[in-house]
């Protein structure tokens, strides 16, 4: 993981965040994730934003956007967890002393993220514990005829998270506004910090935590 937090516009965030999911800071994250060797889904990569929230006083995170360069992993996402998963070009590699994250939407760049190659070492349980805290979704599946079928807010915990490495180093974040990959919506005010992780880890089912349709 590449993860690389800004802060951004406070009403942009409300805007995007569904309910009752709830945002107590300007902040996102914007990640660039590397997966060589997924089981069922094989070697891909991954990009996207996610929020930090609350959630019946729990703190979590929600996913926002997130671009795959693998189709296998996109539908199994969307359709089983409710990922909002798209098709795109998303890397992640060292460049020299620097960790290079890109992202490609067609032949378009729309996020650049660099930082330091590990430049200061972090607690490794300290980002243990960050790994486990929940995550949430908004799983949308139309019927048929167009009308809105399952809407549902999901919660999932990663499971047998092993951080092996853990590291921090000066950052900086492009993103370039794009119409059909609007990561530039959430614009950055300034980059607070990044991490660098190299982690084994499960991603389990989830649970449907709300049914708007029968709220």
């Amino acid at each position: 993981f590449l993860t690389i937090t800004y802060e951004t516009d406070m009403a942009k965030l409300k805007e995007v965040v569904p309910e009752p999911l709830e945002v107590t800071d300007p902040i996102v994250k914007f990640e660039f994730i590397r997966m060589p060797d997924s089981s069922g889904f094989g070697d891909y990569t991954e990009s996207g934003q996610i929020i930090p929230v609350t959630f019946k006083g729990k703190k979590g995170s929600y996913s926002h956007a997130m671009y795959l360069n693998d189709e296998a992993p996109i539908a199994g996402g969307r359709e089983i967890w409710g990922f909002p998963k798209k098709l795109a070009r998303p890397s992640l590699q060292v460049t020299q002393e620097t960790l290079v994250g890109q992202l490609h939407y067609g032949n378009c760049q729309v996020a650049l993220g660099t930082m330091g190659y590990k430049f200061n070492e972090l607690d490794i349980q300290d980002m243990h514990k960050a790994l486990l805290a929940p995550s949430y979704l908004l799983k949308i599946i139309p019927h048929v005829d167009g009308s809105l079928r399952i809407c549902e807010l999901i919660e999932y915990y990663l499971e047998n998270v092993t951080v092996k490495g853990a590291w921090s180093g000066p950052a900086a974040l492009h993103l370039i506004p794009h119409a059909m990959a609007p990561v530039a919506d959430l614009p950055i005010r300034r980059v607070i910090s990044a991490t660098h992780i190299l982690t084994d880890l499960t991603l389990p089912n989830g649970k449907v935590v709300l049914d708007y349709l029968k709220e």
